[in-house]
């Protein structure tokens, strides 16, 4: 039991070792902020405005500090408390069966843990957003959004845990080689059909209509050979007021989302040279390439759960005295964090190289003013911070800061 303890309070460490990261890069990022914008982004702002954002930026960042301490206190106390071994034991009390108690184990902490964090979350919609005029979401929709992805989230989630499971009991340590497959295929298939099966659960997608911006559109796409069937406009003002585009799919199912935002607020120049850096991600290949290094990344957390899942020190550490399945994924998970830092860490190197290139290719093919002016033109709407620090851009920043971005397009 001794052993058991130290593993217990080594589980507690690490997320301690998280929590304070993460508040000394947000620290940092505040002390950062400057009067001034960097230099060449002067015109972005007036003196007010630029001040606006700086206030953001801070009303964020002190909020954000508060729901991560929040949640490190609930963590922190649940695991020392044996608040997991608890929870294990009571679903035990319901089923005796592991898949139905692994379940139940996992369904009833998610809702738990999503319920806990609504307060948060309505504060930084209906407080923080509303407060900057970014907010657009009615409490219907909030909660719409809530239900749908309840719903979504058992579906698929405990689909995925219930065939973990299976697998588990059939095939013991060698589940990670047919999980490693069932997870290759889910993220294939939700990187192809996301835009066409998820997204229109809480969006609602329509073509881009015929007329100038989309003749500007497609006169680019023959240029560049990029074949251009799936074009839409999300209302996204539907939830805010900031604007955004991404590129979603594979092959023939690739699709192109514009944000009603950027179409109804942006030039026909500034909407191409958008397009075109989405283009560039699908020329790049980024978007394989990111479905490649996802896969890998499961292949390694896979790979490493098959050596500790049958241990049952984990078990121990968490409040049970007989082995739990539910226990010793918990374990591994808090004992992975370090881990997923440095893999999140080059998943944002990896990202920020992307976006660089999709902007080369957005330049080299239709010209850097009319990006650069896009760009600008959304920092300045959703009132981005200028001037983030660099230790806080390379651990959580997974597009390059507006002033690198206009410098390598300017060079």
């Amino acid at each position: 039991m001794e052993i058991a303890k130290l593993m217990m309070w080594t589980l507690a460490a690490i997320l301690l070792m998280n929590y304070l990261m993460s508040m000394t890069l947000t620290l940092l990022n505040l002390s950062n902020l400057s009067v001034q914008p960097p230099q060449g982004l002067e015109d972005l702002y007036d003196r007010e405005k630029y001040e606006k954002s700086q206030q953001y930026e801070k009303d964020k960042s002190r909020f954000s500090m508060i729901a991560d301490t929040f949640s490190f206190l609930a963590s922190f106390i649940f695991l020392v408390g044996g608040g997991y071994g608890w929870l294990d034991g009571w679903t035990k009390t319901i089923t005796p069966d592991v898949m139905w108690s692994t379940l139940l184990f996992f369904g009833v902490f998610a809702l738990a843990s999503d319920l806990i964090s609504i307060p948060f979350s309505l504060y930084s919609t209906f407080v923080i957003e509303e407060r900057y005029g970014f907010n657009r979401t009615t409490a219907a929709t909030f909660i719409s959004d809530r239900i749908k992805g309840y719903i979504l989230g058992g579906m698929l989630g405990g689909s995925l845990l219930g065939m973990f499971v299976l697998f588990y009991q059939f095939t013991g340590t060698s589940f990670w080689i047919y999980m490693l497959i069932v997870f290759s295929l889910f993220m294939i298939v939700m990187n192809a059909f996301y835009a066409s099966w998820i997204l229109p659960l809480f969006n609602k997608l329509t073509p881009l209509p015929q007329g100038e911006v989309r003749d500007a559109i497609e006169s680019y796409c023959r240029k560049n050979n990029f074949t251009l069937s799936n074009l839409y406009v999300m209302d996204g003002s539907k939830r805010s007021a900031k604007a955004n585009a991404f590129f979603s799919g594979l092959g023939r199912k690739k699709k192109i989302v514009l944000f009603d935002t950027l179409v109804n607020n942006y030039s026909k120049e500034e909407l191409v040279a958008v397009l075109a850096h989405e283009v560039g991600h699908y020329k790049k290949k980024h978007t394989l390439w990111s479905l490649l290094f996802s896969i890998l990344q499961m292949t390694l957390m896979l790979y490493l759960l098959s050596f500790f899942i049958n241990n049952k020190l984990f078990s121990e550490a968490l409040g049970s005295t007989d082995y739990s399945l539910a226990l010793s994924l918990i374990a591994f998970v808090l004992l992975y964090t370090p881990l997923s830092v440095i893999t999140g860490i080059l998943m944002n190197m990896f990202s920020r190289k992307n976006e660089f290139e999709a902007d080369a290719f957005a330049k080299n093919t239709y010209g850097a003013a009319s990006l650069i002016s896009a760009l600008k033109k959304l920092s300045s709407d959703s009132l981005s911070n200028l001037s983030p620090h660099p230790w806080y851009v390379f651990f959580y920043y997974s597009h390059p800061p507006l002033a690198q971005r206009v410098k390598v397009l300017l060079s």
